[in-house]
């Protein structure tokens, strides 16, 4: 008569405890997809995502499969689906990338896609323009240059390493894509990015960042890049920081006057005693 009875907590726990392992679970697997391969996005058999400053030095971050790095920059390594991404084998990865002018802070775990091995190269230069003296970088030429009251920044990734009969059942069908991106410290006046299926002209992404997409074929085959961009030649952080200071000048006066003011006022108080 008083409505039915709460399930007994013998079979609401469980359930709870089924439920909770279940969204831990996703978290987990989106995490990883999130660091790995970016299952909420596109998929890129290879890309490079450049975070320059405007003082020219840079961090280039490559994530890319095993049989991208040895078609399109020719490192010499093991292309078969099934090959062991070992510490052997990121050390040829680190050797490939590493140069007097370039550090390499990161040779990832790989992790797989389609099949495929990929890893992920972590590379800081002080000079955006000495990456092309590093053999599997050299396929790009880079340019930093301030022109009047804005910085303009220059790419053209050229020819790729390819070599006919390297590659064998490498499980690629043509439809992968090759990136290249910019994270950029300033804001973007011009730039000739496109979208690869429209050929429209793209917006600016959250954070400065740009994206200049290919079909892996055309990659292949050396169909040149040229990447264009005109920045303000202060930084967004650089603007900000003025602005706090500026707002905290503007505090500190308006308290000194106020504490000024006070005092002003208490001393003609006495006198009137």
């Amino acid at each position: 008569m008083f409505g039915s009875a709460a399930p007994p907590a013998s079979v609401l726990i469980p359930g709870l405890r089924r439920l909770g392992a279940t969204l831990l679970m996703l978290a987990l697997v989106l995490t990883s997809a999130g660091c790995n391969g970016r299952i909420l996005g596109k998929q890129y058999e290879y890309e490079e995502d450049l975070y320059l400053a405007l003082d020219g030095s840079a961090t280039l971050i490559i994530n890319a499969s095993i049989a991208s790095l040895v078609a399109l920059r020719g490192l010499d390594l093991d292309v078969s689906p099934t090959t062991r991404v070992g510490r052997e084998v990121r050390d040829r990865i680190r050797v490939a990338y590493q140069s007097p002018t370039t550090e390499v802070t990161r040779v990832s775990p790989p992790w797989r896609r389609a099949g495929r091995p990929f890893v992920q190269i972590r590379v800081k230069v002080g000079d955006i323009r000495r990456l092309t003296d590093v053999p599997a970088l050299s396929w790009s030429r880079y340019e930093l240059t301030r022109e009047g009251d804005q910085h303009v920044f220059r790419q053209t990734v050229g020819a790729s390493e390819l070599r006919r009969g390297t590659l064998q059942n490498v499980g690629w069908n043509g439809s992968e894509i090759v990136a290249f991106r910019l994270h950029l410290p300033s804001r973007i006046r011009d730039h000739n990015a496109r979208d690869l299926e429209t050929n429209e002209p793209l917006g600016v992404a959250r954070g400065n960042i740009l994206d200049w997409e290919q079909r892996l074929p055309d990659r292949l085959e050396g169909t040149p890049i040229a990447i264009s961009v005109a920045m303000d030649s202060q930084s967004i952080l650089h603007r900000t920081l003025w602005l706090f200071g500026g707002a905290f000048a503007a505090a500190v006066a308006v308290l000194a006057l106020l504490i000024w003011f006070t005092m002003r006022k208490g001393r003609k108080d006495a006198s009137c005693f």
